[in-house]
């Protein structure tokens, strides 16, 4: 009796190592694969994301590139199942310049674009991007930013923020979108790395690109750690939002 009792308490030992490892395995998979959770950790994408969202971002977007997966391990060079970005995208990928990094930004030029921003109005192949007052925003600080909504040839419409009058980047030179490369700008236009920084982020290789963000699953002002302070923290407005 006591040896049937250890054998049925093995097997059942073996029975949830088998399940969990299972989980672990599907877990992974769904992650590389389909979806992946990202934190926004500083507002240069305001006022679309803001600090403390939690984003979904689909991974069979745009196919998959050796990025797509944890670590980078896999022997892809380019990309395979490749669907092509559209403008006005708001996409993850891997920086240039330190692949270990994610960003997030909007993508604006499409290999063999024309890119240039002039007195902080965007033109795309030598054509003004439309604008139209949309308000203000109001930070975290209680600082009033001037918003305005901008509209794409395709009629795809987003908000974006421009503080500073004539900043360092609200006049710029032409930039030319080499092939197989992108050209990505943060909606906080004056608070944004971007590839308008050559040598900090630049053009992005087709490689690099990760997937596309889809909707917010959870925003909080303080780490969601403080589980004491969810009920001020958490912006309950915010959870499953989709992102434009």
């Amino acid at each position: 009796m006591f040896r049937q009792k250890s054998k049925n308490k093995e097997k059942k030992k073996q029975s949830n190592l088998r399940v969990a490892i299972e989980a672990i395995i599907l877990a992974l998979l769904v992650r590389s694969l389909l979806f992946e959770p990202f934190h926004i950790p500083s507002g240069s994408m305001k006022s679309g994301l803001l600090e403390g969202d939690f984003i979904i971002v689909s991974k069979f977007s745009y196919g998959y590139s050796k990025y797509s997966f944890p670590l980078g391990l896999m022997p892809i060079k380019e990309r395979v199942f490749a669907n092509k970005p559209e403008r006005g995208d708001v996409v993850v990928f891997r920086l240039p310049t330190n692949t270990r990094i994610n960003y997030i930004k909007r993508l604006i030029g499409l290999p063999g674009d024309k890119i240039q921003v002039i007195d902080g109005v965007l033109y795309v192949n030598n054509l003004e991007v439309a604008q139209k007052d949309a308000g203000v925003f109001i930070d975290n600080d209680g600082a009033i930013i001037k918003q305005y909504q901008e509209t794409l040839a395709s009629g795809r419409s987003y908000n974006i923020l421009d503080k500073i009058t004539n900043g360092r980047v609200d006049n710029t030179a032409i930039y030319d979108v080499p092939a197989g490369h992108y050209f990505f700008m943060g909606d906080n236009r004056d608070n944004s790395q971007d590839s308008r920084f050559l040598t900090k982020v630049g053009f992005v290789a087709e490689k690099n690109l990760v997937g596309e963000a889809k909707f917010i699953f959870m925003s909080s002002r303080d780490k969601l750690l403080k589980f004491w302070l969810w009920h001020k923290n958490i912006r309950f407005n915010r959870i499953f939002k989709k992102i434009e």
